[in-house]
């Protein structure tokens, strides 16, 4: 057994990303009182390095410094030195990414960032090479022992910056909601679409899910095909491509090149989760084999390697194995000759084994160019051949690939992205009736209900080896909130729609700030960060806020709040600005642009068959219809008195106004279109 030269006090940590630095001789500390304190006491600079555990250049800086003697001598001797793992503690990332994106312009991760004892940066970057790093960590050690007042200078104005950013990138003035803004969004973003390759021009390319949702449901709303047919490119695209795992299943976290290519092979979570709601939000409108298959195999791949034997879905997985990124993925032609045999020719066209196909060092990346109709007609073989031989060629190289050596799993697991796979698996039930879909999303919310939320409504963000650490933070609520509410609209339980409303007020205690008419990111009792952040910004997630301000909007009709209502509205009328500005990185918002400018319903289902019919309505695209159901009477504002014995009565309201009730599924359905 390898016998390790150092131990740092990473080793006491659960994270995964933490425990790969917890034999570096670098001193690493985790973030907390002991090492802060530590800094006031020596009069030391914290050197605060932010990372993941899948993530490739975090480890090339950890073998290229944070392994060599000569580097931790310089970072032990002059810094206090305190290794974060991002997805643990989101809040401190936004506050040191936020430094070094107004130092440099530009972020990402590994972050590295120096600050004063009292936590206020004065210096950062991202990867730097060893000698890069050795004369940045000099010079900032040798320019605060000569200058401490420019230091202390410097750092205040940086974090009068940071404050500026991270709480108001928000309009100023409200503005009404306009629901011309929607017309004028459209068309900006249209502007920037890749009309070869699916997604929008230039490399590299993240797949975005949100914006993708965004525009579908716009251009149903507004029967824009030029949007749904770029929509159809990007999804068949992506799927077809090497981003996707043609064996496994499920998508990397983004394509190095413009034609999807080339992945960075790490797999994360909230990727696949808010794929899963896309591709099945795209077959309700329009219904493709391929939609289909994504879904089915992503959730297989879930099941199959992210999956605790508590129902918990893990973070995520490396881009490499044995050091090397995508060997776990990638193959010779020797071996997939060897493998398939005398299919290879047909394969070889199917999976692009040819200069398309190639990648690197002798390795291919499985990729198609055709859906399977297409190209078994191209190749004379009907379409259930095809996909029979597929069947057999994925079941030989999946237990082939099953022999390598794994890439590294984080397994932690996070209340905020096991949510959003709760709300994405229900997407999933509704547009395809399986019902191991909807069994996956209860036992799912069940582990977070029992092992990362109190009786009290606190949940924790983090857990791991029967241990929820961490107060969560507002995402954790949020995608709680979402979860727990789409629970209630497919099952009509009210159990999961009480635990959102609890989960609401609390968040309204411990988040809301009533002058800025926004959520903190962190709750009110936290005190070791030097600012509190609003986040609004839609990235590879939706921020925060605009999945809160979704739920008290969703909320305000199923309890009849209309100060929840008032809260979403405000904080709409705050984004505006921003929306139109830069619509892809509001789309979350500008869903809730549509929410409140669209003919938004809430359609009541009560009565003894209620779940039937519901199963039935659901599987329709309807993301501008609130589901109220129960099957026994039901004191819910939207239900009281609407129970009738014998019967299953479906009511269409708009604005807490109904209709009379009707009994067919296809009578409610002409009702919702008229």
């Amino acid at each position: 057994m390898k016998q390790n030269q150092y131990t740092n006090e990473l080793i006491h940590e659960t994270s995964p990303y933490l425990l790969q630095h917890a034999h570096n001789p670098v001193n690493w500390q985790p973030w907390g009182e002991k090492a802060l304190n530590q800094a006031k006491t020596e009069n030391k600079l914290l050197l605060i390095s932010i990372g993941y555990s899948a993530c490739h250049w975090c480890h090339v800086m950890e073998h290229e410094s944070f392994e060599d003697e000569t580097v931790a001598q310089i970072m032990n001797d002059h810094f206090i030195c305190i290794k974060i793992d991002r997805e643990e503690r989101p809040d401190i990332d936004h506050i040191y990414m936020s430094a070094v994106q107004l130092l440099t312009g530009r972020g990402g991760w590994p972050l590295n960032c120096i600050a004063l004892p009292d936590g206020r940066p004065i210096w950062g970057g991202t990867y730097f090479p060893k000698e890069n790093w050795i004369q940045a960590l000099e010079a900032v050690s040798k320019f605060y022992t000569e200058n401490p007042e420019k230091t202390d200078e410097y750092a205040a104005k940086l974090q009068e910056g940071i404050e500026q950013s991270t709480l108001i990138p928000i309009s100023q003035k409200s503005s009404k909601v306009d629901p011309l803004l929607l017309t004028a969004i459209l068309k900006k973003w249209q502007s920037y679409f890749d009309t070869k390759n699916g997604g929008t021009k230039g490399a590299p390319k993240f797949m975005l899910p949100n914006n993708w949702q965004f525009l579908l449901r716009a251009g149903v709303q507004f029967q824009d095909q030029s949007i749904l047919n770029q929509l159809k490119l990007t999804l068949q695209k992506m799927a077809l491509a090497g981003l996707y795992d043609q064996i496994g299943g499920g998508f990397a976290r983004y394509s190095t090149d413009e034609i999807w290519k080339v992945p960075h092979f790490e797999k994360m979570l909230y990727d696949n989760a808010q794929l899963l709601r896309l591709y099945a939000e795209a077959w309700q409108v329009a219904p493709n084999p391929l939609y289909q298959k994504v879904v089915s195999e992503t959730i297989d791949f879930l099941k199959r390697e992210m999956l605790s034997p508590e129902n918990g879905f893990y973070s995520a997985l490396d881009a490499d194995s044995e050091g090397i990124e995508g060997k776990f993925y990638t193959w010779t032609k020797n071996e997939l000759q060897k493998l398939i045999g005398d299919d290879f020719e047909l394969f070889s066209d199917y999976y692009n084994i040819n200069s398309l196909g190639y990648w690197e060092h002798n390795q291919y990346i499985l990729m198609r160019t055709e859906t399977d109709e297409l190209f078994a007609a191209n190749h004379q073989i009907s379409t259930d051949e095809l996909q029979t031989k597929v069947h057999l060629w994925k079941q030989k190289l999946l237990a082939e690939r099953e022999k390598r050596v794994r890439p590294g799993l984080d397994d932690k697991i996070l209340a905020s992205w096991n949510a959003m796979t709760i709300s994405e698996l229900v997407s999933c039930y509704k547009a395809f009736g399986e019902s191991e879909y909807l069994e996956l999303a209860l036992a799912n919310a069940v582990f977070l209900k029992d092992k990362m939320i109190t009786d009290s409504g606190e949940v924790f963000h983090s857990y791991k080896n029967s241990q929820a650490k961490i107060s969560g933070f507002l995402e954790d609520y949020a995608f709680a909130i979402e979860a727990f509410t789409a629970l209630f609209e497919i099952s009509g339980d009210a159990r999961w729609l009480n635990l959102a409303q609890q989960l609401t007020e609390r968040s309204m205690k411990q988040f809301y700030d009533p002058q800025r008419l926004f959520f903190y990111f962190t709750p009110e009792k936290q005190s070791d960060l030097i600012t509190r952040t609003v986040e609004v910004y839609d990235n590879v997630i939706p921020s925060s806020n605009s999945v809160m301000a979704r739920n008290l909007l969703r909320l305000s009709y199923l309890f009849d709040r209309s100060d929840y209502k008032k809260i979403a509205e405000n904080m709409l009328e705050r984004m505006s600005g921003n929306i139109s500005e830069y619509p892809s990185g509001y789309s979350n918002w500008a869903q809730l642009l549509l929410d409140f400018t669209g003919s938004r319903k809430e359609m009541v289902v009560i009565g003894e068959k209620a779940i039937d019919y519901l199963k039935n309505l659901q599987k329709h695209y309807m993301p501008d219809v609130i589901f109220c159901t129960s099957t026994t009477a039901s004191d819910l504002s939207l239900l009281k008195d609407r129970y009738v014995s014998g019967k299953t009565l479906i009511y269409i309201c708009q604005d807490n106004t109904c209709q009379l009730p009707v009994e067919t599924i296809e009578d409610a359905l002409r009702l919702l279109s008229s």
